[in-house]
């Protein structure tokens, strides 16, 4: 797994607002599109294109478009949706599917819960959206989850993760037999005892809408 944690001062501007405890959930949110925003300009440069040709008002000129199939967005419930809206304000023509995994607090391991995605995904590009990488287990069941229906390139993007996420879904995806890569704003310290990673920012799904009574 390819992972590269985006070095930009004004990624590193708005984490840093993202990670203040003050910051009110509006606020939150627009922070968080914002920063997906500038992680999906680098998180998309593998993207497919094709040459075209179009015809400028002095002369053709030869350019390039996406091709088909279509990438796939695929949040992950529900913290996920929080950063739909700045991935696809820079990929507006993508395809958009939700995956609905929850994770065991004392086992820590995810299952699925709820999916809208095609059977079949041969020959697609996915870009998995959760904000926080923390033990590993939801991003490394989702990537597989898409893998098995056929995906056969696969780029991660979250806000955080911790490093025992990320070797974590090393090992589990040890024998994925297609690529794979991660893109992050920080990579942080260490989980605390109960799965958080930390410094942190808290509980991302909290955080962008408030806690559900």
């Amino acid at each position: 797994m390819q992972i590269l944690v985006v070095d930009h001062p004004l990624v590193a501007h708005k984490l840093t607002a993202l990670r203040d405890e003050h910051t009110d959930s509006p606020t939150f949110r627009r922070l968080t599109e914002e920063l997906v925003t500038l992680l999906a300009y680098e998180a998309t440069r593998d993207v497919r294109t094709g040459p075209v040709t179009v015809q400028t008002p002095v002369a053709a000129a030869q350019g390039v478009k996406l091709t088909s199939p279509k990438p796939l967005v695929v949040p992950i419930l529900r913290a996920g949706l929080g950063m739909l809206e700045g991935m696809t304000r820079l990929l507006p023509t993508a395809e958009v599917g939700f995956l609905g995994m929850i994770r065991n607090e004392e086992t820590l391991t995810a299952s699925t819960y709820a999916e809208r995605l095609p059977e079949d995904l041969s020959g697609r590009q996915c870009y998995v959206l959760d904000p926080m990488l923390a033990t590993g287990g939801t991003l490394a069941a989702a990537i597989q989850f898409l893998v098995d229906r056929g995906a056969d390139h696969i780029t991660a993007i979250c806000l955080l993760a911790a490093p025992e996420g990320v070797q974590r879904v090393e090992r589990e995806l040890t024998d994925l037999d297609v690529p794979c890569n991660l893109v992050i704003a920080a990579m942080d310290s260490h989980l605390n005892e109960k799965g958080y990673i930390v410094p942190g920012l808290g509980d991302a799904g909290d955080r962008l809408y408030g806690v559900a009574q």
